[in-house]
């Protein structure tokens, strides 16, 4: 399920690394090109990746910092590894995975079961050619949300994530970001007020969905394919996810840009109305930096919630970067811990010239979630992303 959905650039090799990529104002499409499969690079100021040899990766790792990988397991998962190294691999591929991926299978089966009991006989919400169950009340709403909960925790502990440190931020300093004073949790606020319209984060990796599903169980944006996935296309209408639709098959269909924002308003407004999620980087990371965001969490001008993730690691980095999905949960499930630090800012309300400027709203929010973080920022997007990844490809499938 993926929830970042932007324009990409299609030709990267007009891209400079160095150079911030323009605002993009329909940041919820969504390019399904694969990052991990070569393609060919025109010519022109960035390198032929079938022609990249090793030495030039150093210097591309310079350029494209925020998307390198930095574990005992090198680049691309492929890396020489020591003999020690694969005797823990071996140990757990006998031990650990089997058991994982038994108890893993387990809790999303159940899961499923109990989200088909809960909708049993009961029509999806088809709002704005959506269709979702997260509107639905009662006791039903109330089972999936808890046991969503509890179940996401528990697919996070069979993964290695046996404990998560949590801090909550009650006061930070805006100060530097040219802002008087300071974000805090104000009690004279009313709670309609405070109560923040969507969850903003930075993107690591896949883990990070399960991670705010165990906390706040909110809604994503993901392709109108993932509906209809076994199993997980069911938990994402419970979830109620606002599908990515290419083509619209009603003159007066607002767009997902134009349902996100509605989606934001009412949580907003309504308390018992499913929070939204969005990771405005549109893209993960190394977990070091923090990329331009997008503006589509901010256009609606409603308070934010900021939540910023870090993954501690020894071994091998939860980082979804650079490494393609099967190495990663193989690697992932043979670590035998695995570390996640979570920080949650106070909820962030704009200024009224923030809010006639999302894109001043988007770069505020931020810095300041850098500046707590501390995370690096970047420049750089999904297209130099691409370039990096064609570049690691060939270099690979020169060896």
């Amino acid at each position: 399920m993926e929830s970042e959905l932007k324009t990409l650039n299609p030709n990267p090799a007009q891209i400079q690394p160095t150079q911030r990529s323009p605002p993009v104002d329909d940041n919820l499409t969504k390019d399904d090109r694969p990052l991990l499969k070569p393609e060919p690079v025109p010519p022109g100021p960035t390198q032929n990746p079938a022609t990249t040899t090793a030495p030039d990766i150093e210097e591309l790792e310079k350029k494209y910092a925020a998307y390198v990988r930095r574990d005992v397991y090198g680049v691309m998962g492929r890396g020489d590894l020591p003999w020690v190294e694969k005797l823990l691999l071996g140990l757990a591929l006998v031990t650990l995975v089997p058991l994982r991926l038994v108890s893993g299978l387990t809790v999303l089966v159940l899961y499923y079961f109990i989200c088909r009991i809960c909708t049993a006989f009961l029509a999806p919400n088809r709002e704005d050619e959506q269709e979702d169950y997260a509107h639905m009340g009662g006791w039903r709403r109330a089972v999936i949300v808890q046991t969503g909960r509890f179940c996401s925790r528990a697919l996070l502990f069979i993964f290695g994530f046996y404990w998560i440190s949590e801090t909550h931020r009650d006061i930070v300093d805006v100060s530097f970001n040219g802002k008087f004073g300071t974000q805090t949790e104000s009690k004279d606020q009313s709670q309609d007020s405070a109560r923040p319209g969507v969850i903003v984060s930075n993107h690591v990796s896949y883990l990070d969905i399960l991670y705010h599903m165990s906390s706040s169980f909110p809604s994503f944006v993901a392709k109108r394919s993932v509906a209809k996935l076994p199993l997980v296309g069911l938990i994402s209408k419970c979830l109620g996810c606002v599908y990515v639709q290419r083509e619209s098959k009603s003159s007066d269909f607002k767009g997902v840009s134009g349902i996100v924002n509605d989606r934001i308003k009412e949580a907003h407004q309504d308390k018992n109305a499913p929070m939204m999620m969005l990771f405005p980087e549109g893209t993960t990371t190394n977990g070091d930096f923090l990329l331009p965001f997008k503006t589509g969490a901010f256009l609606a001008k409603a308070p934010v919630l900021p939540v910023i993730l870090r993954y501690p690691y020894q071994r091998f980095s939860p980082a979804w970067d650079s490494i393609s999905g099967v190495r990663h949960v193989f690697f992932l499930l043979c670590q035998f811990v695995n570390y996640m630090e979570v920080t949650k800012l106070p909820v962030y309300h704009p200024s009224q010239q923030e809010k006639d400027d999302p894109r001043l709203y988007a770069e505020n929010v931020r810095r300041l979630m850098a500046h707590e973080g501390g995370l690096v920022l970047s420049d750089i997007g999904l297209a130099e992303k691409r370039v990096y990844h064609a570049a690691l490809n060939g270099v690979f499938c020169q060896q």
